[in-house]
């Protein structure tokens, strides 16, 4: 696999709906690394699943709570997360705003 593009404009990706109120874009990836942007809504909840990636989150805007391993933490604008492989993990946006996740290596079932 390939990168995608050297430079993203943001504005020229179509976001994508992933779920009631969450929708995303792709922002950049090679077969090792992925970056995306996330959206939700008040209330929407990103369901607790696990992956084999390593996950990096920032909290780009608004207040979410998130779980970790059964471990619940509210955090706001500015604050971020990392989650091992395989831990169970989700969120819910206590109020609307975005999220920045980063993954190694590629979510190839984002694609």
């Amino acid at each position: 696999m390939s990168i995608k593009k050297a430079f993203i404009a943001s504005d020229k990706i179509a976001w994508e709906s992933v779920g009631q109120g969450v929708q995303r874009k792709i922002l950049g990836y090679d077969d090792q690394l992925m970056m995306a942007h996330v959206q939700f809504e008040k209330g929407a909840i990103g369901t607790v699943h696990h992956h084999i990636h390593r996950q990096v989150t920032f909290v780009e805007s608004g207040v979410f709570e998130v779980t970790i391993n059964g471990e619940k933490r509210k955090l706001k604008k500015g604050d971020s997360f990392f989650v091992e492989p395989d831990a169970p993990h989700g969120v819910m946006a206590l109020e609307a705003g975005s999220l920045i996740d980063v993954f190694a290596p590629v979510r190839e079932d984002f694609l």
